[in-house]
């Protein structure tokens, strides 16, 4: 008989459930305290700052009662700088003291000061500083007086007018006139003359500018230069070159020069100068 031959069923596979897509393996998460930062010097002094900054400003309020005495301390010494030629040391202090006297490092009031030091006519510019613990330096910069301004004050070498006490101690300053709003033009044009004059050894004594903006100069040498309004310094130059060829020898008989001429000049004189044999004077052409 033939064996019988028993069917053995092969188990059918098992299925498994699909993992997470795009993942091979489960990620271990690190413990809490290996994923927190590190607490660092830096860190730290960055947290206890505001609580640092507020504790001191608790503690100057706290102390200033004790604090502020040792601080802000009587002035007890006013130092004046700079080189006062027209002004007193006790003309200064006097402006000084009512500000400075019995007055505490804090409670000096510096823009008071300076102001009422630069109300003083000849104080051009006033600056003044606090120098702990009591000092209180001011440095002064007196007007530099270069010329009058018709009869009631004076000009400063930035066409500034100022008004001193005294104005008859100045009379031997040379004398311009001109609108008020035209100050500093007219002490510059005065400036501008001196040099060009510098070179034939004659000063302006006198400079004014009229209404309609023509210049009217008198010279340290007794005559008078009529300058108009166009082409002053082409004028000028021309008055200097006809001066030295031809008016030089006789200056002392030169009353006016007239300049207003396109190009040429006309001059008047104060006597015809005559020389021992009867010649009369020199004829001045008014063309270069």
């Amino acid at each position: 008989m033939l064996p019988l031959l028993r069917h053995q069923s092969t188990p059918a596979p098992r299925l498994r459930k699909p993992g997470p897509r795009g993942a091979s393996r489960p990620v271990v998460r690190e413990p809490l305290h290996k994923r927190l930062p590190r607490p660092t010097w830096r860190g730290l002094f960055r947290l206890l700052l505001p609580v640092l900054l507020a504790g001191v400003v608790y503690a100057l309020y706290e102390l200033r009662p004790k604090i502020e005495p040792l601080i802000d301390q009587p002035i007890r010494r006013v130092q004046v700088e700079g080189d006062l030629s027209y002004l007193s040391a006790a003309q200064v202090s006097e402006r000084i003291l009512p500000h400075t006297g019995k007055k505490t490092f804090f409670a000096v009031d510096l823009v008071a000061l300076r102001s009422d030091l630069q109300t003083m006519p000849w104080i051009a510019e006033a600056h003044v500083r606090r120098v702990w613990p009591d000092r209180v330096i001011v440095r002064l910069e007196e007007q530099l007086p270069v010329a009058r301004w018709g009869d009631e004050a004076l000009l400063n070498n930035q066409g500034k007018a100022f008004v001193p006490d005294e104005l008859k101690a100045y009379g031997h300053l040379p004398r311009l006139w001109g609108p008020q709003r035209a100050q500093q033009r007219v002490m510059e044009q005065y400036q501008l003359f001196n040099r060009l004059l510098r070179p034939i050894e004659i000063t302006v004594a006198g400079l004014e500018m009229r209404e309609r903006g023509s210049w009217y100069l008198t010279t340290s040498q007794g005559f008078e230069l009529l300058l108009g309004r166009d082409k002053i310094v082409d004028k000028m130059r021309r008055f200097v070159r006809v001066y030295e060829t031809t008016l030089k020898e006789h200056i002392s008989h030169i009353a006016r020069v007239d300049l207003r001429y396109p190009n040429g000049l006309a001059v008047a004189w104060r006597d015809l100068p005559a020389t021992a044999a009867g010649e009369s004077a020199p004829a001045v052409s008014k063309r270069n």
